[in-house]
């Protein structure tokens, strides 16, 4: 964990809702799966954030508004600097990903699998990756995904755009690991249908954010384990459905 003040570069919607954050500055160590945690002039608590991309100093990360904390993040104006602890959690194992990794994200689980698909395709992997939101409108980071090089489903359950459905609709037939962002009934959901071993990154409110406050613990196969420290990412078999 490292105590950073970075400068907002960008900060601009990529939806109604959905927005990125460019930081510039960031000096520490930040990979696939890990989080930042925000302090915003106002609140108590910082925002705990998934890292979205990391690249020569320049942290992204994705948000959604969807509370006080959230929407006072859309109004901080580029120039602005903000007081940030980057290089939070575990994050995803990429030694584990085999040949033909499959990444799989819903909604505002996404984001932190973009920089994971970037890191797995610099090592040769045939990335697969399945992105699920509810409508056309609430997509992003679709064709960013394929820029990489990346083979991409989409999927909405209105079926405005893609396949029709959730996740679990549209997976390959074949993978040599899992990798998985999103909300828990996805991830319990992709556990049934997915028969390789993975990763699940959990999305839970946090404290502290490093694992002095216990706020955030969870119950796994092996006892009471902390979301924000022994976490956000979480091996399949580790979670007891």
């Amino acid at each position: 964990m490292k105590q950073e003040l970075l400068t907002v570069i960008e900060n601009a919607p990529l939806t109604d809702a959905v927005y990125r954050m460019r930081l510039s500055g960031c000096a520490g160590e930040n990979r696939p799966g890990q989080f930042v945690n925000i302090r915003l002039e106002g609140f108590y608590l910082r925002r705990p954030i998934s890292v979205c991309d990391f690249e020569n100093g320049v942290l992204t990360i994705i948000y959604k508004a969807v509370g006080r904390g959230t929407d006072a993040m859309t109004r901080v104006a580029p120039g602005e600097k903000l007081d940030v602890l980057t290089g939070l959690g575990n994050g995803y194992d990429l030694s584990a990903a085999g040949e033909a990794p499959l990444l799989v994200g819903g909604g505002v689980g996404v984001p932190p699998l973009y920089y994971l698909a970037k890191e797995l395709i610099k090592r040769g992997k045939a990335v697969s990756a399945v992105l699920g939101f509810n409508a056309a409108s609430e997509i992003f980071y679709e064709d960013e995904f394929r820029a990489l090089g990346a083979s991409v489903a989409v999927t909405t359950v209105d079926g405005s755009r893609g396949i029709k459905g959730f996740v679990t609709d549209a997976l390959p037939e074949s993978a040599t690991y899992l990798y998985a962002c999103g909300p828990l009934p996805m991830l319990k959901a992709l556990t049934k249908a997915c028969p390789v071993s993975g990763e699940l990154s959990l999305e839970e409110r946090m404290g502290c954010g490093f694992g002095a406050c216990m706020g955030c613990s969870i119950m796994t196969k092996s006892g009471a384990k902390r979301v924000c420290k022994d976490g956000p990412v979480f091996g399949k078999e580790e979670l007891p459905w």
